[in-house]
């Protein structure tokens, strides 16, 4: 066997969650290993949308603008109507913010940018990182582990050598049949193959049609293709058609190309459209969830801990935030910033919001939410976000100036805050940002006093003043006050 290879964090998969996570842990300045059995970059356009919380992720790594450059230009919501086409339907929300909306409330908004643009971008600002090393058509095939470490046997494939890699932690996020967590013995909850669906991916010159009905989803009502849904990937003329497998007639796997065609031209209202047929996929809908997150020195996130239906467009989202939350609490650990103990927060924080969107993708109208319902879920009460002046007339957001260790904003520049802050028992580096006074009243702080966050932007805790003590029920490692629904 090949010589050992030793590092803090091991990653399997290399799908967005997994480099989200690898991306935070290597931030810190650790050695992470993501090991992929894919030989290259996937072309398929699974996810479509990044949520809110998903693009200011994206934005604190540098990379808001090259995924939104692959973003189609559509409004945020689904139209109900006979074909593409037609001039009737119904607008109906998907709990996605209008650009309006998200101003509000964040320094970015949505991306309807398709998973093949930016999953490669992640994936090379991962390679970037001196201290990151990905492995592509590598499998993992053999997993152990013990009070102190992790020991993970990797398949070459290509060349069927066989190494062996130590690590501190193991991140499973291997997508929904996970053999990470098979090999931990973790079970998934809920139903699973609630439906098949399948879909055809094309391209076909479609602005002109669409003119300013520039929607994110079409929900087809024709009665040839009922209940069929429309939707485009990205800037490019690329489309896909998706609709529930029929138990009564043939599946689009059985159907001959010219019958593929005749499908789309009636989904789309035009008879003579020039098509050209990319590919043909199934996938099975399921609503699980696995009942537990951890199991000693390995984690799961992402599909490898809940399999969501695309109803509402939550699973990457949520395994986005997986990725940064472990992340993190796995890089203060190793870093000596906070105690071991900081790790039995990822599951109690983040196994909540899962069930959440695993119960809303299994509802038939689970797609079907408003903004106030759905973007409190999303944005998980993270920090306000307040415009301020960043010099030289740029504008940042409180959000922009979170660190990787902690950040206090205080209402006041007296030198003191940094003691308070240190003080107060946290090992993490701290530092201290003075902010105006309409930063500091829309962060509730009053006159003088100061909130101390997490990397993710959650509270710890709080200080009327800078000789007050800190509010009480906040202690190492609890959260601020939930604000969801």
């Amino acid at each position: 066997m090949a010589t050992d290879d030793d590092v803090d964090v091991l990653v399997v998969g290399a799908g967005p969650c997994g480099l989200v996570a690898g991306i935070t842990v290597a931030r810190y300045g650790l050695d992470v290993l993501v090991v992929e059995q894919r030989e290259g970059e996937s072309n398929l356009s699974r996810a479509l949308v990044i949520s809110t919380r998903g693009m200011e992720l994206l934005r604190r790594f540098g990379l808001e603008d090259a995924v939104r450059a692959g973003a189609a230009d559509v409004d945020p919501t689904a139209l109900v109507t006979p074909t593409l086409t037609s001039g009737d339907g119904m607008v109906m929300p998907l709990g996605y913010p209008s650009d309006a909306e998200a101003a509000a409330v964040s320094p970015t908004r949505p991306s309807w940018t398709p998973q093949s643009h930016h999953e490669p971008l992640l994936l090379a600002h991962l390679q970037a990182s001196q201290t990151a090393t990905v492995w592509l058509g590598a499998q993992l095939i053999g997993l152990d582990q013990d009070e102190g470490r992790v020991q993970a046997t990797v398949l070459e494939r290509a060349s069927g050598e066989q190494r062996r890699v130590g690590a501190q932690y193991a991140i499973a996020a291997d997508g929904a049949h996970s053999t990470t967590r098979a090999q931990l013995g973790i079970a998934m909850e809920g139903p699973d193959e609630l439906e098949v669906y399948e879909r055809v991916e094309f391209l076909a010159a479609l602005d002109e049609a669409v003119g300013d009905r520039r929607h994110a989803l079409y929900v087809l009502k024709h009665p040839a293709v009922d209940g069929a849904v429309l939707a485009r990937r990205g800037r490019e003329d690329r489309w896909g058609l998706s609709r529930e497998r029929p138990a009564d007639a043939p599946g689009m796997g059985e159907l001959a190309e010219p019958e593929l065609v005749a499908m789309i031209r009636t989904a789309t209202g035009l008879t003579d459209l020039d098509v050209a047929i990319e590919r043909l996929s199934s996938f099975a809908f399921a609503a699980q969830i696995a009942d537990r997150y951890r199991a000693g020195r390995c984690f799961l996130i992402g599909d490898a801990a809940h399999r969501m239906t695309p109803r509402g467009g939550t699973g990457m989202n949520t395994g986005i935030q997986d990725g940064f939350d472990l992340g993190w609490k796995l890089a203060w650990a190793l870093r000596g910033w906070a105690p071991a103990e900081l790790l039995d927060t990822y599951e109690d924080e983040r196994r909540p919001i899962g069930l959440h969107n695993v119960g809303r993708a299994a509802s038939a109208g689970g797609a079907r939410r408003t903004t106030d319902e759905a973007l409190p879920w999303d944005l998980d009460d993270r920090l306000v976000h307040c415009w301020l002046d960043g010099g030289g007339g740029e504008r940042v957001s409180t959000l922009d100036l979170i660190g990787d260790g902690l950040t206090l904003f205080a209402a006041t520049d007296d030198p003191r805050w940094a003691d308070v802050a240190r003080q107060s028992g946290f090992t993490a580096p701290v530092e201290v940002v003075a902010i105006k006074r309409h930063a500091a009243m829309a962060l509730d702080l009053g006159p003088t006093g100061a909130v101390l966050v997490r990397p993710d932007g959650h509270e710890i805790a709080r200080w009327s003043a800078i000789d007050s003590e800190p509010e009480p029920g906040v202690a190492w490692p609890a959260r601020g006050h939930a604000s969801r629904p």
